[in-house]
Order: C-alpha cells, then structure tokens, then sequence
C-alpha cells in the first residue's frame, strides 16, 4: 500500500505542476461579466472552431488535469484513512 501511495503522491504533484502551467500558458479572457449581459456572437467561424485552435487546447487540457487532480485526492484521501 504504500508503494501506491508514493507513486500517486508523485503523479498527483505532478499534475499540480501541470495545471499551474496550463492555466499560466492561457490567455486572460476579455469581457468577462460585460460580455454576459450585453451577449456575444457565438455565430462566427471562430467561436465555432475554438476547440482546434491553441487556447481551446489549452482549455481542454486543463479541465482534463483538473479531474485527474480531483480524482487523485479522492484516492489518497482514502487510502490514507487506512
């Protein structure tokens, strides 16, 4: 058991670096709130095709290590209540 541990405490750190890299590598978004209440053209070829593009990746990447990371605490969490 403690061998799993070790090794997901090293993957779950590891993600942790992941992450803040991801999140410092993307742009600020501009609009924010404003762009909420006056709207914004989700119609332009852009916004339709904004997954393939670097930011879209970007974005995708984190969401992914980010259930990682959520899912890692669970684990450790119980394995280390044992």
């Amino acid at each position: 058991m403690d061998l799993l541990t070790n090794i997901l405490t090293i993957v779950y750190v590891l993600c942790c670096i992941i992450i803040i890299v991801l999140v410092l590598l993307q742009k600020s978004e501009k609009g924010g709130a404003s762009e909420t209440i006056v709207g914004s053209s989700g119609s332009n070829f852009y916004e339709k095709n904004k997954g393939r593009t670097r930011e879209g990746r970007l974005k995708n990447l984190t969401i992914l290590f980010s259930v990682v990371f959520i899912v890692l605490t669970i684990v450790l969490t119980i394995l280390n209540m044992r």
